[in-house]
């Protein structure tokens, strides 16, 4: 796998010369977001929800350890088989022992952003073991070969167009169906027949309940219900950082989660998981995978707080029109852009520049993440490791270097006004000034701001507004 930097600029650039595609993908998340704020405003106790949300979540990475300890003993008790996994590689292996003691050839899955980022399709397919997404969303990006470019919505980048196409490809339908429901309805014949048939299933699991050793999905088609039911093996995996102490704290999460994530009150499926069924096995794989290390980033910890719901991503002006796969990894958006540099610093150093900073992500985080401070952060610590590109590192430094001097500073911004008043635009529009590639130079000023303050508040001029007094 490559550790070359990721390009988000490039990608971001070739996403927006699509407008189709540009367009779609930027109203579609801003109606997510003004659903969003519906839902927050119908709710008088909602800046409370978050607080207290906040605090659980706070409260329970500070005593992670413990409460795992108490979810595996009373997991246990209920009849699952619950195992640990330090990073991607020892998911995967336990995944495979599992499906390889129960002769299971077929393995259907619900959507788990965990699996994605242990990378577990490529490795089971090694194994002889076929993976089908059951959600639509996740499907789609499978037939299509790529990551989810969304949290919540995979498939958000797409039109009813693309979609019609690929499944054209892999499910022989009319490549020209532009009607969704008619899609959805082929997903489903398609899908169907390989439930039934299936060896296993797999689920993630939004929250995990200590108390009872339980944990809860979250869905809205309900494949996750038929991935955990119709096999009589099913296979959870989750991320340590997703528990809950008791069962009186999930409450406060369920009614926040859809409403940040779609602006519904809840989702159609909240199904709680409390034991295998009859004649059953249920494995539940708690996943590390770095999630320890981070909890020890004084900086970052309290980015374990999320609880995956994507309002981040429907709000940030850069990921609406960038695209998610931009990010060239599991999780974009601001979320990924302070969770990805914990996986790879050198990989995903870009990331944390791919911000305005303006805070909006922060505002609507059901869980009140600093986020925008943290990619504020992220960007000195990347700077600090000399994980940024030369061109740009090296330009940072003259720039430096030339506000330290005030009169080498005046000098050059009077010769770029200079350079703006008289040279010809192909000299001032280049590969060299990637800014004026999509926004036009600011015009030159006949009186500097130094010039100004020098006529007219310099020592020994007498302010017009002290005279009038």
């Amino acid at each position: 796998m490559s550790n070359r930097p990721v390009n988000h600029a490039k990608a971001a650039a070739h996403f927006l010369e699509d407008a189709p595609h540009l367009q779609f993908h930027d109203e579609r998340l801003w109606d997510m977001r003004q659903k969003r704020d519906a839902q927050m405003h119908i709710l008088p106790e909602w800046q409370e929800l978050r607080e207290e949300a906040s605090r659980i979540k706070e409260h329970t990475l500070s005593r992670l350890p413990e409460y795992l300890e108490q979810f595996e003993e009373n997991a246990k008790k209920n009849g699952i088989h619950v195992h640990w996994a330090r990073d991607g590689a020892e998911h995967n292996r336990i995944v495979g022992e599992i499906l390889k003691a129960h002769n299971a050839r077929n393995l259907i899955k619900s959507k788990s952003m965990v699996t994605e980022e242990c990378d577990m399709r490529p490795y089971l397919a090694k194994q002889g073991v076929t993976v089908t997404e059951t959600d639509l969303g996740e499907r789609i990006q499978q037939l299509d070969d790529q990551l989810p470019s969304h949290i919540v919505v995979p498939a958000v980048h797409k039109l009813t167009s693309d979609v019609a196409k690929i499944f054209a490809k892999d499910y022989h339908t009319d490549p020209d169906i532009r009607d969704p429901h008619l899609l959805a309805e082929a997903q489903r014949q398609a899908a169907r027949p390989v439930i039934l048939h299936a060896d296993a299933g797999m689920t993630g699991g939004n929250f995990v309940v200590a108390e009872t050793g339980t944990f809860v999905v979250c869905t809205n088609e309900g494949n996750a219900d038929l991935s955990a039911t119709v096999p009589n093996l099913h296979i959870a995996t989750i991320g340590i950082e997703r528990l809950v102490p008791r069962m009186a704290d999930l409450g406060v999460f369920i009614r926040l989660l859809s409403r940040s994530a779609l602006g519904s009150p809840i989702t159609q499926y909240t199904t709680h998981f409390r034991g295998p069924q009859k004649g059953g096995e249920m494995h539940v794989v708690l996943v590390d995978n770095g999630r320890s290390a981070r909890l020890g980033m004084e900086d970052f910890w309290t980015s374990l707080k999320c609880i995956r719901c994507g309002a981040c991503m429907n709000t940030c002006p850069v990921y609406r029109r960038s695209g998610g796969l931009s990010y060239g990894a599991v999780y974009s958006g601001p979320i990924g852009a302070i969770i990805d540099p914990t996986f790879n610093e050198r990989k995903y150093s870009t990331l944390p520049y791919a911000s305005t900073l303006n805070g909006s992500c922060t505002n609507v985080c059901p869980v009140k993440i600093n986020i925008h401070e943290q990619l504020y952060k992220w960007r000195r610590v990347l700077v600090q490791h000399h994980e940024m590109p030369f061109v740009k590192r090296e330009i940072m430094h003259m720039a430096g270097k030339l506000m330290g001097q005030p009169k080498m500073y005046r000098a050059a911004i009077k010769m770029t006004e200079v350079s703006l008043a008289s040279m010809p635009r192909f000299v001032l529009y280049n590969w060299l000034n990637p800014w004026g590639k999509h926004r036009e130079n600011p015009h030159p000023v006949k009186q500097t701001f130094h010039d100004w303050y020098k006529k007219n508040r310099a020592p020994g001029q007498t302010d017009a507004a002290e005279t009038a007094k």
